[in-house]
């Protein structure tokens, strides 16, 4: 069995089937990832693509750590989901295909495989990916 762990504790809610990315909220403002010692509140998993852009190259290294390498890179979009009534989130896109993006589409986090580490850990984060208005995810 492969073990399984978050990039970062803190960040989302995870084992969870209904993951939420874990905000904080002071004096009625939103902050993500969580302040440190603010009270937290979860965020809604559903929003829609308000940007995006590809990431075409492999980033430098620190602070990429994905144990990729310049010939295995697969490029990957990158965009803000605006959660409504809460706040503009930056994360990666399981969509990379510009032509399959569109500004306004409704988008549903997710929780999927970033890296592996040489102990054979693999290492999971969220993402957002295109979702239909029915509630069912598409491709």
């Amino acid at each position: 069995m492969t073990t399984q762990v978050p990039v970062a504790e803190g960040v989302f809610t995870w084992p969870s089937d209904d993951p939420r990315l874990i905000a904080s909220e002071r004096d009625g403002v939103l902050s993500f990832p969580a302040e440190p010692g603010a009270p937290e509140r979860l965020l809604g998993n559903r929003g829609t693509l308000w940007s995006f852009t590809t990431q075409q190259f492999r980033p430098p290294s620190p602070p990429y750590d994905g144990n990729d390498t310049s010939e295995a890179f697969v490029p990957y979009a990158l965009g803000y989901i605006e959660l409504p009534g809460e706040l503009l989130v930056q994360a990666r896109l399981t969509q990379s295909d510009p032509a399959k993006l569109r500004i306004g589409q409704p988008m549903e986090m997710v929780v999927v495989p970033y890296t592996v580490r040489a102990d054979g850990t693999e290492v999971l984060t969220y993402a957002f990916a295109p979702a239909d208005t029915t509630g069912g995810e598409t491709e």
